[in-house]
């Protein structure tokens, strides 16, 4: 008897040291592994739908007429939704302004970024891969124009173009946006280009792949990720900005910001043209936002994980 006792006394597993921990587990981490599931998810869903209400609101405000939004605020459609219209979005097409400053957004904002992908990923691909002379020292010179303000440039390049005659134009504007944009595209690229396995450029060139058709080929390909997330970066800046294009276009070459901005000093006598023309200038960035929502979002973890 005492020896089967024994037997089984031995037989028996000891408890695991992760079993006996799990069993004492601090009140903090049950919270956490509490907090971490739907409370955590119902908190975000949340935050969005409060992110979402300006923008809701200005659509909705863009619906309605002149006279009921002088009249009361924009939630009151939800008691009447029989009251909204299009009549707003068809004075906006008749207001010449506001028409013409899209048309040059568009013709600012498309070439500003176009080049600043093109010359930002072949820059960045030359200091990443080519050798030559002083490339540490210039890259160095670019990495320091990231701290130059755009207000330091604004009256030394303001006297530069009206001398050129390229103060006022359209030409003007994506030449500053190209120059200031630049610095941040190539540090971005270089370093991301830098990541590339050598052994995969050194088996294009054995195959007798040049630098050009390299970059093409193997480079661009490759850094798409990198490339989407910079020119998301530069269409939404260029796209978004007043101050620059402010200073250095007229009234014939401003964008919608600088337009908008002119009809919010006559607002009394325009309200039915600054809500659908503020919606317009929002949602166009943020369908090419979500339009390249998957590339941005690679390029922005790309090196995190090895």
């Amino acid at each position: 008897m005492t020896a089967d006792a024994s037997s089984l006394t031995k037989a028996a597993p000891e408890p695991r040291a992760g079993t006996a921990g799990a069993g004492r587990r601090s009140l903090g981490s049950r919270l956490a592994e509490g907090v971490s599931g739907g409370l955590v998810r119902v908190f975000l869903i949340v935050v969005g739908l409060f992110w979402l209400v300006p923008t809701i609101g200005l659509l909705l405000s863009s619906l309605r007429t002149p006279e009921d939004m002088a009249a009361s605020g924009w939630w009151k459609v939800f008691t009447e939704p029989s009251r909204l219209t299009f009549g707003a979005y068809e004075e906006l097409l008749k207001n010449d302004d506001i028409t013409t400053s899209l048309v040059n957004t568009v013709l600012i904002t498309v070439p500003a970024t176009v080049l600043v992908v093109v010359i930002g990923s072949l820059a960045g691909y030359a200091f990443a891969w080519m050798e030559f002379p002083g490339r540490d020292w210039w890259f160095l010179g670019v990495v320091g124009l990231l701290v130059v303000p755009v207000q330091v440039a604004l009256i030394p390049i303001a006297e530069l173009f009206g001398e050129i005659g390229l103060f006022g134009s359209i030409l003007g504007v994506i030449l500053f946006h190209v120059g200031f944009g630049l610095p941040f595209a190539v540090f971005l690229l270089r370093n991301f280009f830098a990541e590339i396995p050598r052994e995969l450029l050194e088996a294009a060139r054995l195959d007798g792949a040049g630098e050009l058709r390299l970059f093409a080929r193997v480079v661009m390909p490759l850094g798409g990720p990198a490339i989407a997330s910079l020119g998301i970066f530069q269409f939404l800046w260029v796209w978004n900005d007043m101050l620059v294009a402010l200073i250095f276009s007229d009234s014939g070459s401003q964008p919608i910001t600088v337009a908008l901005q002119t009809q919010v000093r006559q607002f009394g006598n325009n309200i039915d043209v600054l809500a659908p023309g503020a919606f317009i200038s929002m949602v166009i960035p943020l369908a090419v936002f979500f339009a390249f929502q998957r590339q941005f979002v690679s390029g922005v973890m790309a090196g995190a994980v090895k």
